[in-house]
């Protein structure tokens, strides 16, 4: 739960409302849970027969055979660091956004301030850090009170009620509403998206095929609830009509109705860590994937150095941070939102979906220490809703699709360079 809960819920709020004409903007986070409740039984059943660390990494490698397995893998490192460095400036974006509540800050001033959190960040990191852990549950914990102060804030100040159902000509059964929810709920699924981290720590977990499971469904139960509720506190003190796409800073002005300007300043210091605290945790763990994956073989060989001194991988942390600078000064938000998401569906969410089909047919059903339930309607149901989201991301779709195909290219490249040698 810690680990799902960054920025994201923060920022994309007012994105979302703004998406909806009619009010309906809640919807969007429920079919966001759905999507991750649907899809989290893929990871359960993968993470709970291979308790490996590196998540998809290894589900692939094992579920597509030697050759198709290798080139899966790749891929999935591969679009990894490059989505990777989007993630970063997504929590650097979102961090100026905020900023602009407590110091006004033209454009230009956002993206410095942006540019320079990324190059904050890798100075940090660039060493020997041991103590990263018990920072980032201060922080997580942080997350959560933070969030439950809002909800509890807003549900004994609620001046009128959160549209649920439609009024009058409105239904949900028409193509608006349903390209509302797709392109809404594109900024949704990214708060939700961490369900699976336990997956990539699999090798750890005490218990895995019991364990992962639970750790997948309680997380998204319970982030879906306070989301929910979340939504509900601050568009029951704020009419939704009001509400613009790029509001840089909507809780703070919820917060600032509720008790005052001073409690506006506290809670935006409050998100400022919490920004602060998921770049943190993302740098450093998304610089230790590609690392990974060059020693294993199954990527470029400069991303598996170590610094000779302070034995942590600072190739793959340089290459990071320059691309995830670059990118907070090029994107804004909710295009980096949309280009995350693009670039995941189809190596990730999809592969898995048919990942997990072949492993079923390789070897059957009898050893699986948690099978998905009414197989293969959930598997076939996610891949449909991944689709969908992916058309939803508009142009971004073919960006992702780019990306993918020049990874195909770079790995065939690599393959028969490697033979030659």
């Amino acid at each position: 739960m810690i680990d799902m809960v960054g920025i994201g819920p923060f920022v994309v709020m007012p994105i979302v409302v703004a998406r909806f004409d009619n009010g309906l903007f809640i919807w969007a986070w429920v079919f966001g849970a759905f999507t991750a409740f649907v899809d989290a039984m893929t990871w359960s059943e993968l993470g709970a027969k291979y308790p490996l660390a590196g998540g998809t990494y290894n589900f692939h490698r094992i579920a597509f055979g030697e050759k198709g397995g290798k080139l899966m893998s790749f891929l999935f490192v591969w679009q990894t660091s490059i989505q990777a460095p989007l993630v970063v400036a997504s929590a650097a974006i979102g961090f100026a956004q905020y900023l602009t509540y407590l110091v006004p800050l033209e454009f230009w001033q956002q993206k410095l301030v942006s540019g320079g959190l990324v190059i904050l960040v890798f100075l940090l990191l660039y060493r020997k850090i041991e103590t990263i852990g018990k920072i980032s549950v201060i922080m997580g914990s942080i997350v959560v009170l933070t969030i439950i102060w809002i909800i509890t804030s807003g549900l004994i100040a609620q001046q009128h009620p959160v549209k649920i159902l439609p009024t009058g000509t409105e239904s949900f059964f028409t193509l608006a509403f349903w390209a509302a929810i797709g392109n809404a709920s594109v900024k949704t699924v990214y708060a939700y998206l961490g369900y699976y981290n336990v997956c990539h720590l699999g090798g750890e977990i005490k218990n895995p095929e019991k364990n992962i499971p639970r750790s997948i469904f309680i997380s998204i139960f319970g982030i879906a609830t306070l989301y929910l509720l979340m939504n509900i506190s601050v568009m029951g003190v704020i009419p939704w009509e009001t509400v613009k796409a790029d509001d840089k800073y909507l809780v703070s002005s919820f917060m600032e109705i509720i008790y005052g300007h001073q409690a506006g300043m506290i809670i935006t210091i409050l998100i400022l860590c919490i920004a602060f605290s998921s770049l943190f945790a993302v740098v450093l763990g998304y610089s230790r994937v590609p690392y990974a994956a060059a020693i294993d073989g199954n990527f470029f060989k400069p991303f598996g150095r170590l610094h000779p001194t302070k034995n942590f991988p600072h190739i793959s942390l340089i290459v990071l941070c320059v691309m995830g600078f670059i990118f907070s000064l090029l994107f804004k938000l909710s295009e980096v939102i949309s280009s995350i998401l693009a670039m995941r569906i189809i190596v990730q969410f999809i592969g898995q979906g048919i990942g997990v089909s072949l492993l079923r047919k390789k070897f059957g059903t009898k050893h699986l220490p948690y099978k998905i339930w009414l197989f293969p309607i959930p598997v076939i149901l996610s891949i449909c809703i991944w689709l969908f989201l992916f058309i939803s991301t508009e142009w971004f779709a073919l960006w992702g699709s780019v990306i993918a195909i020049i990874g195909v290219i770079v790995f065939l490249i690599k393959e028969k360079v490697k033979r030659g040698i």
